[in-house]
């Protein structure tokens, strides 16, 4: 599953990479790609109002089928990786149009895979159908928060969420995180879990490949001069009080009255 490399450098010491063979090498869907200009994290006026981000490599943006209300039955043609998220995605042909569109890859989804989507559909891996319909203990991903909304619930890599009970017209879910949270049964969703669930085990190896992700360095406060930042000057590790760059207070770690 994951890649290790040889010291040959130190960035290549601690360097661990996710194993991508079983993936498709090219889009296959060149029309669900556009192009996406990179965010340096200037306005319209070309000040930064968001620190942090500049550079990077360009990227294309895959269009994904976040809904699928419509009665669809679909066979899976490919596994790619999407370099805007961190799992997989699957492109998939409709038996019925013959019209290719991608989705977000559930784990264990492989090619050849039947999934399906609609109203009176039985519950399967990959499967979209209402909340309504799916067993309680059942793990789903991709669950619309409200009606005629697209998937927003459960989408980056490794998240689930579990259908804990039914109660009238909604249902009480548990996400990953151990949140509860109750949505409509007829919002949809998608059967099993997102793929790619070890990518929290990665590592990037060196400095260089988070400028390749359009990350800048963070530079901490009590290491600028006091031009600079609040917390900046003084003699030896000095830090300053709770303030944003710009001196105001962000109230870390108080709450209510006892910040005065």
């Amino acid at each position: 599953m994951f890649q290790k490399f040889k010291p040959t450098t130190p960035s290549r010491r601690h360097l661990i990479r996710l194993n991508k063979d079983h993936l498709n090498k090219k889009p296959l869907l060149k029309n669900k790609i556009i192009g996406k200009k990179n965010s340096v994290g200037r306005n319209h006026t070309g000040k930064i109002t968001v620190s942090h981000k500049g550079g990077g490599v360009k990227k294309c943006y895959r269009k994904i089928d976040f809904t699928r209300t419509d009665n669809s039955v679909a066979i899976v043609c490919t596994l790619e990786n999407d370099p805007n998220r961190n799992c997989f995605i699957a492109a998939v042909c409709d038996l019925a149009t013959k019209n290719f569109y991608y989705i977000l890859a559930p784990q264990h989804l492989i090619v050849g895979d039947i999934v399906k989507s609609g109203l009176e559909i039985k519950p399967s891996l990959g499967s979209s159908l209402p909340l309504s319909e799916i067993p309680e203990g059942s793990i789903v991903c991709n669950v619309s928060p409200k009606l005629s909304i697209p998937g927003q619930i459960a989408r980056a890599a490794g998240t689930f969420a579990v259908v804990k009970e039914k109660v009238g017209e909604n249902v009480l879910l548990q996400l990953s995180s151990g949140t509860l949270k109750s949505v409509s049964s007829k919002c949809f969703a998608v059967i099993g879990d997102i793929s790619n669930n070890t990518y929290f085990l990665t590592r990037l190896g060196k400095a260089g490949q988070s400028r390749w992700l359009n990350k800048r360095p963070t530079v901490r406060g009590v290491a600028m001069n006091p031009i600079d930042h609040p917390h900046g000057g003084g003699e030896g590790k000095k830090s300053g009080q709770s303030k944003t760059p710009w001196g105001k207070p962000n109230r870390r770690g108080r709450t209510g009255r006892s910040y005065n």
